[in-house]
């Protein structure tokens, strides 16, 4: 995706908590669509192979919750973690990594993810469709600004890590913030 590109309509499956439901498993189903994530907000949305993998768990993921609060400094209101993982997953995976500021979007069946161009095989993992490594800024559900890891194929035998880091969306950010004009 380029800057001023739309982002998709899309409408995903999500589970969310409702006590009033009871029992063990307090969830249900609730559709969100493009619209509800990223209209009138400024936000950060980052994308990964999947769930419980290790980069994704060790860097990237707790790396976006610890720079909310400098990226919230910056004119970020929110920060999205999306990954074709359905709803059950995306939920046990924040639940494991205590998030409080990094909300996750499940795209199970990875229609988001395809129709951003980043859907590719990782067959030779054993996972299937999965999304390639990226993040975004969005504003109003327009790209802003987009980093890719490079070498996006199917089947890739690397996992690049570093175009989409936290980081280099701080930097950006920065960089973004000090040339506006005064």
């Amino acid at each position: 995706m380029t800057p001023g590109t739309r982002l998709p309509d899309v409408t995903f499956r999500t589970r969310v908590r409702d006590d009033a439901i009871g029992g063990a498993n307090p969830y249900r189903w609730q559709d969100v669509t493009t619209a509800d994530y990223f209209a009138g907000k400024r936000v950060v949305l980052f994308s990964l192979p999947g769930a419980f993998t290790p980069t994704c768990s060790t860097y990237q993921l707790p790396g976006y919750e610890a720079a909310f609060g400098d990226m919230q400094k910056l004119g970020i209101d929110a920060i999205y973690c999306l990954s074709v993982n359905d709803g059950f997953v995306m939920n046990q995976w924040a639940k494991a990594q205590a998030l409080q500021n990094v909300t996750v979007i499940p795209d199970g069946s990875g229609e988001f993810t395809d129709k951003v161009g980043m859907l590719v095989r990782k067959d030779n993992l054993g996972f299937g469709a999965r999304s390639w490594r990226y993040a975004a800024v969005i504003h109003d559900g327009v790209v802003e600004a987009w980093f890719e890891e490079p070498g996006r194929c199917d089947d890739c035998a690397d996992d690049p890590y570093g175009a989409s880091a936290p980081e280099a969306v701080m930097g950006w950010l920065q960089t973004a913030r000090v040339s506006e004009p005064a």
